[in-house]
């Protein structure tokens, strides 16, 4: 009702676990890593759980996008099932054929046959039970049993767990204890913490194409006291005070609005707890990335680099909010005294010798986390040498103020590959490994599936495909600001943009500039920018945003560093 309203493409605040909407705060990136190391583990139960709300059959959808191709996966969503049952469904999700009046002992018999069959073409079967707190002892001593089924040198079905956590209790019971002790891999969802509320709410929103911030920043704290950070009620109640501000015609949720949604959600106004309830997490985490940084040896390239620069608080089409300032932690005393590994050897492991041959982001890993943060300089260093300016975070700790005064922006983004690519710029990824850890890297260049990717000064060629299975659909870019932009120019609007706006697309179509200007940012202009828009893959909503600035200057900038650069005919 109110996606027209806000200009956005689908409703936000959907509780659908679409996978497109996940938002991977760090402990979500785990759980996806644990997933994923169990399905490839060969062997064993995997373990997901969380309390109601956090997002873990979210993060199964997500796993189910990024298991290969060769995967066949059955997935039981509703598990209270007798044995047989349980069987039944396994057999119907996998399309094996069985008779109805079969035992159990056939059932077993024609799943064996069907996983010998995936085994020998080289497929692999997946189990995924959703809601395992439901099952019952009986049902689940059957499921171990399923286990056995097994070639002299693997397993033939990996099963995967997810539940509440009363299915840790469930388990604990001694008559589980075989099946407790087949778990190799287990991980705990808990509810988003306090300093991840404004990223998760700008992410969902960026992916419906959001033009600015729809949330004042004064109803993030009464949001996350109601909700505790569990995202179905997040999503419930931002859904309603969307609604809320579309009926009273407003542009933006104020705490108002919030407070309304927030009754009609639970059914009455919630109580502020103390103030010494609040969450100083973030104050802890930021001392322990200190000392971490403290106790590693860092060479002098690194060292050169420091203190780390915060994240950028960038102009995105949904602003990002920064990550605390990480101070710097390594004096000139400590310089002189510390031992100094060499960076290259240190800190990325599994490095091709050949910088032309095909590289694997799964198999990039650091020593501790100390080196995988030191990556955001070198990257952020990296991509201002594309464009031509030296980065000394030394004397500009701040990446974005330092783009300004060298005439550029940053965009930060929290969207797919896909609209990276209609940007079309080198890019500063976040990425992660199998292991969980967090790092960036510089992505320089894309052709004809394959990507030149900088990581802490060295250049790795990598298929598009493995880099997208690592990235956490997080980037920063640099694009040059028009001096006329303060914010995006919406239809009806005025300002010194339409100037701008007209000029470059005369550029763009081939003809002169406008005689005569309009006052305000008119219906004629705003159908030439939807046409513009839409040529280039943009949503065509006439709004004049970073989005479209970007666009606009590769249209008619020849100077500009590019993702992809078009061969010539085309």
């Amino acid at each position: 009702m109110y996606n027209s309203h806000f200009g956005l493409t689908q409703a936000p605040f959907s509780i659908a676990p679409d996978p497109r909407f996940l938002y991977m705060s760090d402990q979500h990136r785990e759980a996806l890593a644990h997933l994923l190391f169990g399905v490839r583990s060969n062997g064993g139960f995997v373990l997901l759980t969380g309390e109601v709300g956090t997002g873990k059959t979210t993060v199964i959808r997500c796993l189910l996008e990024q298991l290969p191709e060769q995967t066949e996966v059955a997935l039981i969503l509703n598990p209270k099932f007798t044995a047989k049952e349980l069987l039944s469904a396994i057999c119907d999700d996998l399309c094996i054929g069985y008779d109805q009046s079969c035992e159990m002992k056939e059932y077993v018999d024609v799943l064996n046959r069907h996983l010998l069959a995936n085994h020998k073409s080289g497929r692999d079967t997946v189990l995924i039970i959703d809601e395992a707190q439901n099952l019952s002892t009986d049902v689940l001593e059957t499921i171990r049993l399923l286990t056995n089924l097994e070639t002299n040198t693997q397993k033939l079905l990996q099963i995967i767990f997810v539940g509440q956590p009363e299915l840790l209790t469930l388990l604990a019971r001694p008559e589980l204890r075989q099946l407790n002790q087949r778990i190799t891999a287990r991980y705990h969802l808990r509810a988003l913490r306090e300093d991840e509320l404004a990223a998760y709410i700008s992410h969902r929103l960026s992916i419906v194409g959001a033009g600015y911030q729809l949330f004042q920043q004064a109803t993030l704290k009464r949001l996350y006291i109601v909700t505790q950070g569990i995202p179905r009620l997040i999503n419930i109640v931002c859904d309603r005070a969307l609604l809320g501000a579309y009926v009273q015609r407003e542009n933006q949720v104020r705490e108002e609005t919030l407070e309304n949604a927030v009754s009609e959600v639970f059914g009455e106004t919630l109580r502020a707890p103390d103030a010494e309830r609040r969450s100083y997490g973030w104050v802890a985490a930021t001392v322990i990335l200190m000392i971490v940084i403290v106790a590693i040896g860092l060479t002098p390239q690194v060292r050169a680099l420091l203190p780390l620069p915060e994240a950028p608080r960038a102009e995105s089409i949904v602003p990002v909010p920064a990550t605390a300032d990480v101070p710097s932690a390594v004096t000139a005393e400590s310089a002189e005294t510390e031992p100094e590994p060499d960076l290259e050897q240190a800190t990325v492991a599994a490095q091709p010798s050949d910088a032309r041959e095909l590289s694997n982001p799964a198999n990039w890993s650091w020593q501790d986390d100390g080196r995988a943060a030191a990556t955001q300089v070198l990257a952020y260093r990296d991509l201002f040498i594309l464009w031509g300016v030296s980065y000394d975070p030394r004397d500009n700790p701040s990446v974005c103020s330092f783009a300004e005064i060298r005439g550029l922006r940053c965009l930060l983004s929290s969207t797919e590959l896909d609209n990276l690519l209609i940007l079309n710029r080198p890019a500063v990824l976040s990425l992660f490994n199998p292991q969980g850890q967090r790092y960036h890297a510089t992505l320089v260049s894309m052709q004809d599936g394959l990507a030149q990717v900088k990581l802490a000064g060295r250049v790795h060629r990598v298929r598009v495909s493995d880099l997208q299975l690592w990235m956490d659909g997080e980037y920063t870019i640099l694009w040059r600001k028009p001096d006329a932009y303060t914010r995006a120019l919406m239809p009806g609007g005025t300002g010194p943009m339409i100037a701008w706006l007209d000029e470059k697309l005369a550029t763009v179509q081939g003809r002169p500039p406008s005689s005569q200007l309009p006052a305000t940012y008119d219906e004629n202009l705003a159908r030439q920018v939807r046409s513009f828009q839409a040529s280039r893959g943009l949503l065509a909503d006439g709004v004049v945003g970073p989005f479209t600035v970007v666009n606009i200057n590769t249209a008619t900038q020849a100077d500009l560093p590019l993702l992809m650069r078009r061969r010539e005919g085309e």
